[in-house]
C-alpha cells in the first residue's frame, strides 16, 4: 500500500467511507480523493478526517490517482466507466465493490471492448442497515471476506496492490471465477435478502399488521433485519445477476414444496429430516463464521504452547472410539429402524460423516453430549447427495465409504482436506475394481474419488498386500452388495470393529484364522450401540502418566478389543505400571478402566506382531521411548508412513528439534532415551504428532511450540481441557503465522 501515492473512491457511500476509514486507521499516507454525486456527503467525508477532498466531477479527480475504486450501484458502473476511460493513465488500476460480477465485467466489456488487465472486480462481504458516509466503519471488513475475480489475463501487480489494500483494511482474500461467485452469492446473498423483502411486504399488506408486528419476536427481528437495506441497491443486483437469482429461488421453492407436503400429510419424520438438516447445515455456517473448523475456506495455523512439569493424576474419560463413530453412523444409516447410539465422538472427522449420511437422505438426531438417534433406510434407501461428500482428515471414512457407495445406484463423489487428498486410495479401489465397481481416482490414486453407481458387484477372495482394518471393511461393506461371498485375508491381525458391529446389527460375519467373510444379500436391523472410550486417546495420556514421576491416573471406560492393545502390551513391555480392571463387554465390544502409575521405562525392541495392534499409537509411543533408559527400536511399521502424515519422518524431525537421539530407517525408528530441551515443532497438520509433543513437554527442559494443530479437533476436540484436569499445562495459542515466534 506504501505505493499507491493516491487512492481515488468513485462514490462515498457506507462502503467507500467505510474503505476510507480502514485505510486511514491501517495508518495509510497517501491521499484518499472522493468522487461523489452528492456534495454534502464528501464535505462530511472531508470533516471526518475519511478523505483529503474530492468533487463532483471526475474529470477532476483521475489525472495522479494509482488506485480506482469504484462503489457505486452496479447499474450504474457502465457510465462510470466510460466517463473514466479517457481518463486514466497508464499505471492505475481499478477494482470495485459490486455484489454482482458478470454485469460488471459486461460493462466493462461494453465500454473498453475487452477486459482491462489493470481492472480486478471485487466484493467485500460487508454491510450495514445503515448508508451514507456518516455510517462508515473502520472496522467494517476486518475479518470479513473480500472476493476477487480476477480474469486469466489478468496484471499479476495489479491484483496483489488490490489485495494489498484489503489486506491492510483486515479483511480475508478468497479469489473465485465471476460466474462460480455470481451463483455462490446468489443462494447465499441474494436469495436471503429477496426473501426477506418478501415477507415484510407480505406482512405489511395485510389489515392487521400493526398487530402483527407488535408481538413478532426476535426470530422474526433477526430473519427480517436485512430487508432494511437499500433498496434501490437491491434492485439493481437483482436486474444484475438476474438468472443465478431465479435459479435460486426456483431451489427454494421446491424446498418449500417439499415442507408443505410434509406439513399437509402430517409426515413427522420428514419434517425431522428437513429440519435437522438445516439445524446441522446451520452449525456447519457457524463454524466457518467463526473460523472454528478445519473445513474453514482459509488454512490456519494454530499452536499449541506446552510448558515443562507438572504431574498426571485424577480420574478421566476420554472422547469415544473414532473408528466405531463412524462405523456406528455407517451401519445404522444402512439398517432398518431407529439405532440409538451412545458415547459418540464429536469430533470434526465424525460429524463429518454424520452430515454426509444426511446429505445422502438419512434422518439423524443430534448429536448432543454423545447421544445419537439414527432413523434407517436400509440398505438400499440411500438417495444421490447433492453434491460431493466431504469426509474432512478420515481416511477411515474415505475408505469404508467407497466400499459401501460402491454398490448404490448413484454416482458420488468423495473429498476431504488438504492432508487427505495426499493418502493412497488404490488400496481400496484396486480391489473394489475387482468386484467389478467403477472408480476414479485423481494422480497416483489419490483422492477425490468418483464412484459411478449401477454396477453388480460380485464377490472377491482378497488377499491383502498390507494389514490395514480401513481396507477389510472396505471390502466388506462392499461385499454387502455383491453377488456370492466377499473374503478378505489379511497379512496380520487389525482391529475387527466392522465385524463386531455387523454381527451386531444381525448381518452374519464369519472369521477364521486371517480370514474373514460374509455373504451379499442380506439385511441389518437397528439395535442400540455403545462407543467406549479411544483407546488411541486414552494412549496420550498413559503415556504422559508413564513418563511423569509421581503421576497416578485412571482412565475409564476404555475400549480393549483384541485387535486394538498394542499400546498396552508395549508399555508394559516397556516397565510401565499399568493394570486393568472392572472389564466387561458394551455392545459387544470389550472395556475396561486402565490405572497408570509412573515407573522408570526402558528401551525395547517392539515385537512386530504388535504393530498393527497399536499402528495409531506410536506417536505417543515414540515419546515414551524417548524418556525410556536405553535404546527402543521398532521395526515393520511401514503403514506409518501413509497415515495423516508421514509419522515416521514427522516424528523423527520434531524429535530432533528438540534434541532426542534418533534414526530412521525405511519401516521403522531407533529412538535412544534421555534428557531433551524445548524447540519448535511442526506437526504438518496431524493430530496425533501434535498432542504426542504436548505430552513430551512435561519432560522437557524448555516449552515445546507445536504449529498446524487445528486437526486436533479431529479426534479429540476437548484434549487441552483433558490434558488441563489431570495437570498438564498445555496451552492453545490460536492462530498464528507459520513459524512465528511466540511472545
Amino acid at each position: 500500500m506504501a505505493g499507491e501515492r493516491r487512492i481515488l473512491l468513485v462514490g462515498l457511500g457506507l462502503i467507500g467511507g467505510s474503505l476510507a476509514a480502514a485505510l486511514r486507521a491501517a495508518g495509510h499516507r497517501g491521499e484518499i480523493l472522493a468522487c461523489d454525486r452528492d456534495s454534502n456527503e464528501i464535505c462530511l467525508g472531508q470533516r471526518m478526517g475519511l478523505i483529503d477532498g474530492g468533487s463532483t466531477q471526475l474529470a477532476a479527480l483521475v489525472p495522479g490517482a494509482s488506485l480506482i475504486v469504484l462503489c457505486v450501484p452496479v447499474m450504474a458502473m457502465q457510465s462510470v466507466m466510460a466517463e473514466l476511460a479517457p481518463l486514466l493513465e497508464d499505471d492505475a488500476v481499478i477494482t470495485d465493490v459490486g455484489s454482482t460480477k458478470g454485469a460488471i465485467r459486461d460493462a466493462a466489456l461494453g465500454v473498453f471492448g475487452r477486459m482491462p488487465p489493470n481492472l480486478v472486480l471485487g466484493h467485500p462481504i460487508a454491510g450495514s442497515e445503515k448508508s451514507g458516509v456518516a455510517a462508515s466503519n473502520p472496522e467494517l471488513y476486518r475479518d470479513h471476506k473480500v472476493i476477487l475475480t480476477p480474469e486469466p489475463d489478468s496484471d499479476v501487480e495489479a491484483v496483489a496492490r488490490v489485495a494489498a489494500m484489503w489486506s491492510v483494511c483486515g479483511a480475508q482474500l478468497l479469489s473465485m471465477s465471476v460466474a462460480r461467485h455470481d451463483e455462490v452469492l446468489a443462494r447465499t446473498s441474494h436469495l436471503p435478502h429477496l426473501l426477506a423483502f418478501s415477507l415484510v411486504d407480505s406482512l405489511a399488506r395485510q389489515d392487521e399488521r400493526l398487530e402483527i408486528f407488535r408481538y413478532a419476536a426476535g426470530g422474526f427481528r433477526d430473519f427480517t433485519r436485512i430487508a432494511g437495506s437499500d433498496p434501490v441497491m437491491w434492485r439493481d443486483v437483482y436486474l444484475a445477476n438476474r438468472d443465478a437469482v431465479l435459479e435460486a429461488l426456483d431451489e427454494f421453492e421446491a424446498g418449500v414444496a417439499r415442507v408443505r407436503a410434509a406439513v399437509t400429510a402430517g409426515d413427522g419424520e420428514a419434517m425431522l429430516g428437513i429440519f435437522t438438516r438445516a439445524s446441522h447445515a446451520r452449525h456447519y455456517f457457524n463454524t466457518l463464521l467463526k473460523q472454528t473448523s478445519y473445513q474453514t475456506m482459509e488454512q490456519q495455523n494454530v499452536r499449541y504452547r506446552a510448558l515443562p512439569g507438572g504431574q498426571v493424576q485424577g480420574r478421566i474419560r476420554v472422547p469415544g472410539d473414532k473408528s466405531m463413530s463412524h462405523r456406528s453412523i455407517m451401519l445404522g444409516a444402512l439398517a432398518t429402524g431407529v439405532t440409538e447410539v451412545e458415547g459418540f465422538l464429536e469430533g470434526e472427522d465424525s460429524l463429518a460423516t454424520l452430515q454426509a449420511f444426511r446429505d445422502m437422505g438419512v434422518v439423524i438426531e443430534g448429536p448432543h453430549q454423545g447421544r445419537v438417534t439414527i432413523h434407517g433406510v436400509g440398505l438400499n434407501g440411500l438417495k444421490q447427495p447433492p453434491g460431493p461428500l466431504y469426509v474432512g482428515n478420515s481416511g477411515t471414512a474415505m475408505r469404508l465409504f467407497a466400499g459401501l457407495l460402491a454398490g448404490q445406484a448413484f454416482d458420488t463423489e468423495l473429498t476431504g482436506d488438504a492432508s487427505l487428498t495426499k493418502r493412497p486410495m488404490d488400496r481400496v479401489a484396486n480391489p473394489l475394481r475387482e468386484m467389478g465397481a467403477v472408480i476414479d481416482t485423481a494422480d497416483n490414486g489419490r483422492p477425490p474419488l468418483r464412484i459411478h453407481g449401477g454396477q453388480p458387484l460380485k464377490g472377491i477372495r482378497y488377499e491383502m498386500p498390507m494389514a490395514s482394518a480401513q481396507v477389510k471393511s472396505c471390502l466388506l461393506l462392499a461385499g454387502l452388495y455383491a453377488e456370492g461371498e466377499t473374503r478378505a485375508i489379511e497379512p496380520a491381525p487389525t482391529r475387527d470393529h466392522t465385524e463386531r458391529m455387523l454381527n451386531g446389527f444381525g448381518y452374519k460375519v464369519e472369521r477364521q484364522g486371517a480370514e474373514a467373510w460374509l455373504n451379499g444379500g442380506g439385511s441389518l436391523e437397528a439395535c442400540p450401540i455403545d462407543v467406549p472410550a479411544d483407546i488411541s486417546s486414552a494412549t496420550f495420556f498413559l503415556v504422559a502418566a508413564a513418563i511423569t514421576p509421581g503421576s497416578d491416573l485412571v482412565l475409564e471406560h476404555v475400549g480393549i478389543n483384541p485387535t486394538r492393545i498394542g499400546v498396552i502390551n508395549i508399555l508394559k513391555a516397556m516397565g510401565a505400571d499399568l493394570s486393568v480392571s472392572n472389564e466387561r463387554e458394551v455392545g459387544g465390544e470389550p472395556v475396561a478402566d486402565l490405572h497408570i502409575r509412573y515407573a522408570p521405562l526402558k528401551g525395547i525392541d517392539i515385537p512386530e506382531d504388535q504393530v498393527p495392534l497399536a499402528i495409531d499409537e506410536f506417536p505417543a509411543l515414540f515419546i515414551a521411548a524417548a524418556n525410556a533408559e536405553g535404546m527402543t527400536r521398532l521395526r515393520g511399521a511401514e503403514e506409518l508412513r501413509v497415515k495423516e502424515s508421514d509419522r515416521i519422518q514427522v516424528m523423527a524431525d520434531g524429535l530432533a528439534q528438540i534434541g532426542v537421539e534418533h534414526e530412521v530407517v525405511a519401516d521403522g525408528i531407533d529412538i535412544r532415551g534421555g534428557a531433551y530441551g524445548g524447540g519448535l515443532v511442526d506437526s504438518h497438520g496431524d493430530h496425533r504428532i501434535a498432542m504426542a509433543f504436548s505430552v513430551a513437554a512435561l519432560r522437557a527442559q524448555g516449552e515445546i511450540l507445536i504449529d498446524d494443530c487445528a486437526n486436533v479437533a479431529t479426534s479429540f476436540p476437548n484434549f487441552v481441557a483433558l490434558a488441563a484436569e489431570v495437570g498438564m499445562q498445555v496451552e492453545n495459542l490460536g492462530a498464528v503465522a507459520p513459524g512465528q515466534e511466540a511472545s
